[in-house]
């Protein structure tokens, strides 16, 4: 029983670890930085002229967001290689945000301050945020960023780059992670473990399947033609989770959409408490794995692959089964051979490494909490506001 039970859980943890693998590469923004590319010249000169001359808006919705939103319009302030309005969106804060976006917009007057609308029933206080900086944008080429998110000076000359290049509807980056408390560490790093160790991207790119549908809400490029056709914010409009719900709208507009790691373009701390990881978990949950549909065969995965190896070692161990134990032993080191591709390649924490198996139990536990209170209609609060 005790070997049957370790085989099949070297079984499950071979899935995610082989995906994992093979997305990586894949999952590489394809635009290196300008300066690696030097003495090019002839008809890549022109081509770089062309996308040199573009223009971006950089759109931010925000609600009490007065600790971190002059970073944000700053770092994209500085952007190089192309010309950038950044609109920033007030969802009727209650802290001082407004003030600090209005004192950078009489400094600069590419910044634009906006006081939102009432926010109508049905939506979510992000997407019509998003939906009204879109009809106040200048520009046809549109940036979408949490108010979180701090653009390196390169980032959008390499998005355009690579937006014009794969001839995407949308294209997706996940920014650098930046993590400071425990929790932070064992949990955020669990986006790429669950995009990368699930998701086919290689298939992704060929297919147009809304099923397939992937990418990051915190930042998101886009043209307003295609964002038209998709349905704009509106498509979305009571969702939370835009990560998924803005790719899948695209798909289902019969455009194709991608998604590449961003490290190298932008920083974002989702984060700053245990408190705010877990109810950040909370509220997107239902939209995203624990739904209905996917709860159950991911909580086999995750916690067959992450957490029944380490506790099958330990178990074998004391009853002294030795070939029950190397299978086990050897299940827990693919299941956490992701999350060490993730710390070298992805500038991940090393603390979510070693605690791997307790974090994917936790994170499976709020999952499922998550849902619990989908079935007893009960909304976790974020941003002061409990339902959409």
């Amino acid at each position: 029983m005790m070997l049957s039970l370790a085989i099949v859980s070297l079984a499950i943890a071979c899935l995610p670890a082989i995906l994992f693998a093979k997305n990586l590469p894949a999952f590489s923004f394809p635009v290196p930085p300008a300066n690696l590319n030097p003495g090019v010249s002839g008809s890549s000169d022109s081509q770089a002229d062309q996308f040199d001359c573009a223009s971006v808006s950089v759109l931010i919705p925000a609600r009490d967001e007065q600790d971190g939103i002059s970073k944000s319009i700053n770092a994209a302030l500085l952007s190089q290689g192309v010309d950038v309005e950044v609109l920033v969106l007030d969802d009727h804060s209650t802290d001082k945000t407004a003030q600090v976006v209005q004192e950078i917009a009489e400094a600069d007057s590419r910044v634009r301050y906006l006081m939102g609308d009432d926010l109508p029933p049905g939506w979510n206080g992000k997407q019509f945020g998003c939906k009204q900086l879109s009809d106040a944008a200048t520009y046809s080429t549109l940036v979408f960023i949490d108010a979180d998110v701090r653009l390196k000076a390169d980032a959008l000359q390499r998005l355009v780059k690579c937006y014009e290049s794969i001839g995407v509807g949308l294209l997706s980056v996940f920014p650098h992670q930046e993590t400071g408390t425990i929790l932070e560490k064992w949990i955020i790093p669990l986006m790429h473990y669950v995009l990368l160790g699930f998701c086919p991207l290689h298939r992704m790119r060929m297919d147009s399947s809304p099923a397939l549908a992937a990418g990051c809400g915190q930042l998101f490029m886009t043209r307003q033609e295609a964002y038209r056709q998709a349905g704009t914010h509106a498509a979305i409009c009571g969702s939370r989770h835009d990560g998924v719900k803005l790719p899948r709208a695209y798909r289902e507009a019969g455009l194709m959409t991608d998604v590449y790691d961003g490290q190298e373009l932008a920083d974002c701390r989702m984060y700053h408490s245990a408190k705010e990881v877990i109810r950040g978990v909370l509220k997107n949950a239902t939209e995203g794995l624990a739904g209905p549909k996917l709860i159950f065969p991911f909580t086999i995965l995750l916690i067959g692959g992450s957490v029944l190896p380490t506790v099958l070692l330990a178990w074998s161990v004391v009853l002294g089964d030795s070939v029950a134990a190397g299978v086990a032993g050897l299940a827990v080191l693919v299941g956490h051979f992701p999350r060490l591709l993730a710390a070298t390649r992805l500038s991940q924490s090393w603390l979510g490494v070693f605690c791997h198996a307790p974090a994917m139990l936790l994170f499976v536990i709020l999952q499922w909490v998550a849902f619990l209170n989908h079935l007893a209609g009960r909304q976790v609060a974020w941003r002061g506001r409990i339902s959409s």
